[in-house]
């Protein structure tokens, strides 16, 4: 069995995994982590709570201790980007338990806090940045950051920052980078737009997969109820009812839905907070932090801000409705059995969301146990137009195929950063 020890990390992050409490490497650690440390690009797929962040944030850290000097100010040495304000603040915490002890100072930027604070910290120079694409395309505007001085960049959860339509941001930000850079990409589905970004930014990349694409953790226990209409809301709080002291994370389409939600159960005196697009930084921050404490036993979420949840202690996630998008399924769920524990994932299914049960069930490969009610007739679902950073009707996707591929070549014995030409956008 691998141990930590084995991979050949250094002693300070060695201590550092240890005060964190990690028992061994999870699969994607064991087989990423070498990759990283030996210079190689790396493609890594895997699914939600199967150690991601510490597969990059690692050997990262462990180049970086090898490096001497303090950054010059405005300059960072690496870049973590990641789609949302949550996986943001996620993956920076644990990169900070990781750097604990050492000189190395990790800093975010996001959107929706003061940029006038981020311009401040940034004057001093990052050793890790972690930030919001749409964010730091603003600092680098306002020439309140260089990125050219990069050596290290992580795309993390890729595929929702194609999905969200990042595609044009992310191409810019790469042209500012260092020629010179070891670049990995983390995702835990493949489109056909993944596969050409990989192309684009990647130099002969190892690639390291853990599930297929669409298979959610084997330790998740799903089920579902066949209810409509009002019945929804009567069936959740009977099933909240039966662990009144168990975090539960609860899922809706929309930002009005899980406003109105949370504002139900809060009148029927269930402690409850939610997050969406339209809270703003702190109060997504308070709702995270009062659900984590377990002043707040019941989160209400919708998907744009589902992968920035990474609490151990969530034993219960409710599909209130199911998503339009069959992949943010298996992230919603990836909520519970985190870190190697069991949890249970229960979604209340209405006859106008049969059409998106049966792309679930087929990105799966797999059916989902009926627990309760009767299937309905399938009921004609309300048009749902073109989704926001996909393809136009007929179109073709955001991601242009035109995209040079990085040149230069793998260095022989002692491994090397590749150069990566730089590209413009097509």
């Amino acid at each position: 069995m691998t141990t930590f020890k084995e991979l050949g990390l250094h002693p300070k992050l060695l201590a550092a995994i240890e005060a964190a409490g990690y028992d061994k490497p999870t699969p994607i650690q064991s087989q990423a982590i070498p990759h990283v440390l030996n210079g190689h690009d790396v493609m890594g797929l895997a699914q939600t709570g199967t150690g991601k962040t510490a597969a990059f944030g690692l050997p990262l850290v462990n180049h970086l201790l090898g490096q001497f000097g303090k950054p010059d100010p405005k300059t960072v040495k690496a870049l973590v980007l990641a789609p949302t304000r949550e996986l943001v603040n996620q993956i920076a915490e644990n990169l900070k338990a990781y750097v604990q002890g050492t000189p190395l100072k990790v800093h975010t930027v996001v959107g929706g806090a003061s940029i006038n604070k981020q311009i401040q910290f940034l004057s001093r120079g990052t050793d890790i940045l972690v930030a919001t694409p749409g964010r730091l395309i603003d600092l680098t505007d306002r020439k309140a950051v260089r990125l050219d001085t990069a050596h290290f960049l992580v795309l993390d959860e890729a595929d929702q920052m194609l999905d969200l339509g990042f595609i044009h941001a992310l191409r810019k930000i790469a042209q500012m980078l260092a020629e010179e850079r070891q670049t990995m990409l983390f995702s835990a589905t493949m489109p056909k737009q993944m596969e050409e970004l990989s192309q684009a930014y990647l130099d002969r990349p190892k690639k390291v997969q853990v599930n297929p694409p669409g298979m959610a953790a084997e330790k998740i226990d799903q089920s579902l109820h066949f209810v409509g209409g009002k019945g929804k809301y009567d069936l959740l709080k009977e099933m909240l009812d039966t662990h009144p002291e168990e975090l539960a994370l609860v899922f809706c389409r929309t930002k009005h839905g899980a406003e109105k939600l949370k504002k139900h159960l809060e009148d029927r005196g269930y402690p409850a907070e939610s997050i969406h697009g339209n809270k703003s930084q702190g109060q997504r921050d308070r709702a995270i932090r009062a659900f984590r404490d377990g002043k707040a036993r019941i989160l209400v979420a919708t998907d744009v801000a589902a992968r920035g949840i990474d609490i151990p202690g969530v034993r219960f996630v409710y599909n209130y409705e199911l998503p339009e998008v069959p992949e943010n399924y298996v992230h919603r769920i990836g909520r519970t059995a985190r870190a190697g524990k069991a949890g249970k994932a229960v979604s209340l299914v209405g006859g106008a969301e049969l059409g998106r049960l049966k792309d679930i069930e087929k990105l799966m490969k797999r059916s989902i146990e009926v627990a309760g009610g009767e299937r309905p007739e399938e009921e004609e679902a309300p048009s749902k137009g073109r989704r926001r950073g996909g393809p136009r009707r007929g179109g073709k996707p955001g991601f242009a195929k035109s995209a040079g591929k990085p040149g230069g070549a793998h260095a022989q014995g002692k491994p090397q950063r590749r150069r990566h030409q730089k590209r413009r956008a097509a």
